[in-house]
């Protein structure tokens, strides 16, 4: 698109209605529309034509693509979220259901908006001037564009955008989708609490995983005021999360949605697996550890007895577990063992862990060396779910030598000779 001759024509438009408007202003608009939202350039100058219309107060001048019947007061056509497609130029009408820090200074603000037909993303740039809206209110929002960014739709609110607050407060009720259906963008779920893992960065409060009747899913809760962990084990309603994707992988983050813990309980199906091989590395922070006695949180202490949510803990908990990697000649999986599963292959009770870790001049790396000696180089078959290239081990039994298939293999060696 030539930017300086479709400046010029709309400068051109306005001059006959006695205003004179620099060039250079409606080319740095069009830039922005076109190269930063990617906006189709009939529909940028139809945009800045109509924004500099309504700034100087004159009726709409058009540009030979003008809204057709159907279409809102701004010449955008009324969408509910669920049809709004990236690339489009939309009126909606919906509810703020969350709000999230900007990200950067450019980002006046940023959040969640739904209506009842989905949910999605939204960012007002600082540059709009637009007013800031609430969570639990309604608004209708025209003229904005839907971007995508990985895969994922939002709704971007800039100069042209108008905003006006819908007084009425209409029901609003999420519907819930099994983990198996959900795809990134915005989504709600009922699931358990499978696993709590790790935190592995101080800004994390809480990470694990999430599973009902059709999966499993990696879910991430980050610090921030007036968050709180959810407890291994319970059922939740979980509304308005993030769904991403990374390396073809979802995940949930957490920070966004509603959550209500209920009652009741959910079989947890899919991502089983069956590993086998010999056991190459034995990671630290395996053999006897220290956890947080808190209700509902469970994480591993440091050597200082430190959480990272409820900080020192001298009335810790010991536990058992095995973090390594399983090795079949063809690929490596990261294995987590628990602690019936560490007893159970290692022969060392909790009880036995506890007496080495509290009398041995080594303490709790003895109970490391010890139990790294009896199953580093050795070969297990192992069951369990597989969640991002982690099998974590519910069964696992040593691989028996069978005499036969050692001959068979040996007899084959010789005939290729």
């Amino acid at each position: 698109m030539d930017f300086s001759e479709a400046a010029d024509r709309i400068s051109r438009k306005f001059q006959k209605s006695g205003q004179t408007i620099d060039p250079k202003k409606i080319e740095g608009k069009l830039r922005r529309l076109i190269e930063e939202f990617s906006v189709q350039p009939s529909e940028a100058e139809r945009s800045v034509t109509n924004e500099l219309a309504k700034e100087f107060n004159i009726p709409s001048m058009g540009t030979g693509s003008a809204g057709s019947s159907g279409t809102g007061s701004s010449g955008t056509e009324d969408k509910k979220i669920a049809d709004a497609a990236p690339g489009e130029w939309v009126t909606i009408e919906g509810k703020i259901v969350a709000l999230a820090a900007p990200a950067s200074p450019s980002i006046a603000q940023g959040g969640i908006i739904a209506d009842d037909s989905g949910a999605i993303r939204f960012v007002a740039w600082a540059k709009a001037n637009a007013p800031a809206m609430a969570v639990g209110s309604w608004y209708r929002i025209e003229s904005a564009v839907v971007d995508e960014f990985k895969g994922i739709a939002s709704l971007k609110i800039h100069s042209g955008t108008t905003i006006k607050e819908i007084e009425e407060d209409r029901a609003l009720m999420p519907t819930t989708v099994p983990i198996s259906e959900l795809h990134p963008g915005i989504g709600s779920l009922r699931a358990k609490v499978v696993q709590e893992w790790d935190v592995t960065h101080e800004r994390m409060l809480q990470s694990g995983l999430l599973g009902d009747e059709t999966g499993t899913l990696k879910f991430v809760i980050w610090k921030e005021p007036g968050k709180e962990s959810l407890i291994p084990g319970s059922v939740y309603n979980i509304f308005y999360a993030q769904v991403d994707e990374y390396n073809g992988r979802l995940s949930l983050n957490l920070n966004t949605a509603m959550i209500m813990q209920e009652e009741g309980d959910i079989e947890v199906s899919g991502g089983e697996a069956a590993v086998s091989g010999a056991i190459v590395h034995v990671a630290p922070g395996s053999g006897i550890i220290k956890r947080c006695p808190v209700e509902g949180c469970n994480r591993a202490l440091s050597r200082q007895n430190y959480c990272p949510v409820h900080e020192i803990q001298p009335k810790f908990t010991y536990d058992l577990r095995i973090k390594g990697w399983l090795d079949n000649g063809k690929k490596t999986h990261s294995v987590l063992l628990q602690r019936d599963v560490v007893e159970s292959l290692t022969g060392i009770s909790l009880d036995a862990a506890k007496e080495i870790a509290e009398n041995n001049p080594l303490g709790m790396d003895e109970v490391f060396l010890q139990m790294r000696d009896k199953i580093l180089g050795r070969y297990f078959s192992c069951h369990g779910r597989e969640i991002d290239n982690r099998v974590l081990v519910n069964k696992c039994g040593p691989v028996t030598f069978e005499s036969g298939k050692h001959t068979a293999l040996l007899n084959r060696a010789g005939g290729a000779s």
